[in-house]
């Protein structure tokens, strides 16, 4: 009898029957987990505020400042829920924080993300409706 013999766990009648129903019930689980988080990410401020551009009213688009971890579908989903009206297209990019002095000190504004959201032809929304 080594000393990893007693390390080793052993198997009984009873223990055959919890590890087939464990990896279901951890499954199961897993999946509510993965659900409560993308429920706290939905409810999280994905839509910081709008960028009125003219660029942006000339077009059936809109620019939005939004969340640095935000992703396209979160965006979608915020723009679908505060505005009632799903996307057609929505593009994302970084805007890297520009170099600044203040009298002799050097520093950077923040990084953040733009996104543009394209509607369907026909649909518009009130950004500034949704924000009071």
């Amino acid at each position: 009898m080594s000393i990893f013999d007693r390390l080793k766990k052993q198997p009984t009648a009873d223990a055959g029957a919890d590890t087939k129903a464990t990896p279901a019930k951890s499954k199961a689980a897993k999946t509510s987990a993965a659900t409560t988080v993308a429920a706290v990410k939905t409810t999280k401020r994905v839509l910081v505020r709008p960028l009125v551009t003219e660029k942006a009213t000339l077009t059936n688009t809109y620019a939005f400042l939004v969340a640095r971890d935000a992703n396209k579908p979160e965006i979608a989903k915020a723009v679908e829920t505060q505005y009632g009206v799903k996307p057609k297209h929505v593009r994302v990019m970084n805007m890297y924080g520009k170099q600044v002095r203040w009298n002799n000190r050097a520093g950077k504004r923040s990084d953040w993300k733009k996104a543009i959201v394209t509607l369907p032809q026909g649909k518009t929304i009130n950004v500034y409706e949704a924000l009071s």
